[in-house]
């Protein structure tokens, strides 16, 4: 592709990570997360949707979606729950928390990132020093980004995105990521905070480029669709060039396909036709034009495609269910501050295997 699209998308719903959490678990051990929606006025008040990730940098544990069949992780290995499922970290398959016993608020701990030691039913608050190097260890964390309007990105992604330190092709670099953010942990050196956080949004890319790289041929879903010949320049093109006047002729032209097969191919892929993703896509990038910037709706509206400010705001309020002013004045409003996080005791789930 002429144009990197997936980078666009990546700046425009905002991706942002946070490191939080290294986690030290003494067999048996199990923590139970819950959907991260009711983390997330505690995390990152002002995103849209929050996705908790774990990286296991010693020994082997086990990761499920609640009520779904786990999956095996090695040293190396990172798990991702990009639909922000309630979901399972264990010593071994079919664990399950019991009801919460210990929440602990990261705002009222002072300081990030956090350190904990898991047995048994136990979550205890540790330093960095002093891990035990028989245990099973994880580097925990949480990426946010904007939903609303579009995110075309997350929808495609499985609900449990699992990638592997022994793949075939894998560099190792999301190990070297993780290795380099426990030692910046432990140091803590100014400035360590914000590079943990740049270093977990990188961390988030590479994941989503090993899953698309893993994807077998015949695969739908907007992903698929950047590897498509014709719907990857259709994207393209629309992503390079979003205020333009396109029509399905014009792009259809560009493309190199009659607007019959364009429509057919493209709707095959992303589940929607062209024009329609294209609208969609406007208003996600006038979303970002009234939080970021002090452009009048006027010239936001023109910057998008919309000659009339009125289509625009009417355009704007239907995918949104607010008018432009008032959706710049509440995202103004969010607050910015950091939270927590919650353990339990075991109980074992009998209806959950391993896989």
């Amino acid at each position: 592709m002429s144009q990197d699209t997936l980078s666009e998308v990546l700046r425009s719903v905002r991706l942002r990570g946070a490191v939080f959490l290294h986690v030290q678990g003494d067999e048996p051990w199990v923590v139970e997360a819950p959907p991260p929606r009711e983390l997330a006025a505690l995390i990152m008040p002002s995103v849209d949707h929050m996705m908790e990730y774990h990286a296991v940098t010693r020994g082997s544990c086990w990761g499920a979606v609640v009520g779904e069949q786990p999956v095996r992780l090695e040293a190396g290995d990172v798990i991702m729950f990009p639909h922000g499922d309630a979901h399972v970290m264990s010593s071994a398959p079919g664990l399950r928390a019991a009801a919460p016993t210990n929440r602990a608020p990261l705002a009222q701990l002072g300081e990030v990132p956090v350190f904990l030691s898991l047995s048994g039913d136990t979550a205890t608050l540790t330093g960095p020093a002093g891990r035990d190097a028989d245990c099973t260890t994880l580097v925990c964390g949480f990426f946010g980004c904007d939903m609303r309007p579009f995110n075309p990105l997350v929808a495609s992604l499985p609900r449990l995105l699992h990638v592997r330190a022994a793949d075939a092709g894998n560099d190792g670099r999301i190990e070297q990521f993780m290795r380099f953010a426990i030692a910046e942990s432990r140091e803590k050196r100014p400035g360590g905070e914000v590079l943990l956080e740049r270093m977990s949004e990188t961390m988030f890319v590479e994941l989503v480029r090993r899953y698309l790289d893993r994807l077998p041929e015949g695969q739908t879903g907007w992903l698929a669709g950047l590897r498509d010949r014709f719907v990857g320049r259709a994207l393209a093109v629309m992503h390079a060039r979003p205020g333009e006047d396109w029509t399905i002729d014009t792009l259809a032209e560009k493309v190199g396909l009659s607007r019959s097969a364009l429509h057919e191919r493209f709707a095959q892929f992303t589940g929607q036709p062209p024009m329609q993703y294209l609208a969609q896509w406007r208003m996600q990038i006038a979303s970002g034009l009234l939080t970021q910037t002090n452009a009048n709706v006027a010239s936001i509206a023109l910057e998008v495609g919309y000659e009339s400010e009125a289509a625009f705001s009417r355009a704007f309020k239907r995918a949104t269910g607010v008018p432009p002013a008032t959706w710049r004045r509440q995202r103004a409003l969010l607050p910015q501050r950091a939270g927590g996080y919650q353990s339990a005791g075991a109980r074992r789930d009998p209806s959950v295997g391993a896989s």
